[in-house]
């Protein structure tokens, strides 16, 4: 068996697609007498500098000989790969070892390139010492997420599917001719089994890219037969060729587990699943983004001890935000209040958590409020410090607070921002395995 790695051949201006190429390379292939048994679509580390939109890395298993993959896929990458564009840097990797035996060490390069930040070096040094045939242009940084897919199988575990139709040539870059109302129709036949590909709220049929790219739509799920039907039902202008990609999308596999770490622990560039508790009263700011910080539990922390109050300790926080393109997502951030406590998962960038989804693990239930005078029931003034209340009017006293139900909208369980702002890589709640209730949203 062989495996082609490639990765870097499209541009945010001019386009491209590298599952497209990946998909031109196979059919080649196919072409010269070789079978193809997979195409692997790998999502890398979505919080990487040089990404273009998904960051996506592909790899061919195929049976044909590693010299006729290397020359077929070089010629390939050559004639298609957007390098006029100075930023993108193909890079192609060849391996005659058996997708399921790719040593230890690049699958766990693979694990690296999903979680982690890597150098060209890195992946040079392990090609060098593989002896894995390597091609690339200008600086090559494709190279990385070639190796990081030669290595995926061996590396992951869990996979669903993306059926992608692909576009007559001659219409790249033009308006996308797609019956908004055939994808609606289509998505409700196969969900929960096929996520993601519209938004119901935003009536948004997410599965179609808004890019100048040589895809029509892309159709995800958890049954490759299932979304190659749903694509099949959509109607639309005429669809040049399909493919359909083995994926590590909707997994959650970028997310580093923290939960047992102090939120100070968390860096820019990396993305977390975290603990804490609401610290300060979400915050509305310009532009409609919602900001609300978390602090680092104690343990054995009662949290109706902590409700409302100043710890007054030195304890971590971390700011969490969810921006305005995560729509209704962000009215479950606004219920929040200080002292519930959370499991928040997203990227850091700039010091701030950019939340993909957080679950509410323990709510708070009641309040403290200033008393009301039981003669008059207007609200009592404080008497000075450490004294308690009193009604100006009626002479009435009382030592403190009192404490009244909170009412709340918000329930214990996972909350997930909509389909028209998830990330390739972010697992949809519908698609289960969660440790609490969920509350997918459509």
């Amino acid at each position: 068996m062989t495996v082609v790695g490639l990765d870097d051949t499209d541009s945010r201006e001019r386009g491209m697609c590298t599952t497209y190429v990946a998909a031109t390379i196979a059919r080649a292939l196919q072409r010269e007498g070789a079978s193809v048994s997979r195409l692997l679509l790998v999502r890398l580390n979505p919080a990487v500098e040089y990404k273009t939109r998904g960051n996506a890395a592909l790899a061919i298993h195929t049976d044909a000989s590693p010299a006729v993959a290397f020359n077929l896929a070089r010629e390939h990458l050559s004639d298609l790969a957007e390098t006029a564009d100075e930023r993108t840097h193909p890079g192609l990797v060849v391996t005659g070892d058996d997708p399921d035996a790719v040593p230890d060490e690049i699958a766990a390069f693979t694990t690296d390139a999903i979680r982690d930040h890597l150098e060209i070096a890195d992946a040079r040094e392990l090609c060098t010492r593989h002896d894995y045939q390597t091609w690339h242009v200008g600086d090559g940084r494709g190279r990385i997420g070639a190796l990081a897919a030669i290595g995926a199988w061996n590396a992951r575990s869990e996979w669903t599917y993306e059926h992608i139709s692909y576009r007559e040539p001659e219409r790249w870059g033009t308006p996308r001719e797609v019956d908004t109302e055939s994808v609606f129709t289509a998505a409700e036949s196969a969900y929960p089994t096929v996520w993601d590909t519209v938004d119901r709220s935003e009536y948004d049929p997410v599965c179609v890219p808004h890019t100048p790219g040589p895809i029509l739509h892309g159709i995800r799920g958890d049954d490759a037969e299932a979304v190659r039907t749903v694509a099949e039902h959509i109607e639309s202008e005429p669809v040049a060729s399909s493919q359909l990609f083995v994926t590590n999308q909707g997994t959650d596999a970028h997310l580093r587990d923290a939960r047992d770490e102090s939120l100070d622990t968390a860096q820019d560039g990396y993305a977390y699943r975290l603990e804490g508790r609401v610290a300060t009263e979400p915050e509305t700011r310009r532009g409609g983004h919602v900001f609300v910080t978390l602090e680092d539990v104690v343990d054995g922390e009662d949290t109706a001890t902590t409700a409302g109050a100043d710890t007054g300790d030195d304890r971590s926080r971390l700011e969490c935000a969810a921006f305005e393109p995560t729509k209704r997502f962000r009215d479950h951030v606004r219920a929040l209040r200080v002292g519930d406590r959370l499991t928040a998962c997203g990227e850091v960038s700039t010091g701030t958590l950019k939340l993909e989804k957080f679950a509410v693990r323990d709510l708070i239930d009641t309040e403290r409020v200033t008393p009301l005078c039981p003669d008059c029931e207007r609200t009592m003034k404080s008497a000075g410090r450490n004294q308690g209340y009193r009604c100006r009017d009626c002479g009435t006293t009382a030592p403190g607070k009192r404490e009244v139900p909170l009412e709340r909208t918000l329930d214990v369980g996972w909350y997930e921002v909509p389909p028209c702002a998830r990330r390739h890589i972010a697992k949809p709640l519908v698609r289960g395995g969660f440790d609490g209730p969920t509350h997918p949203e459509r």
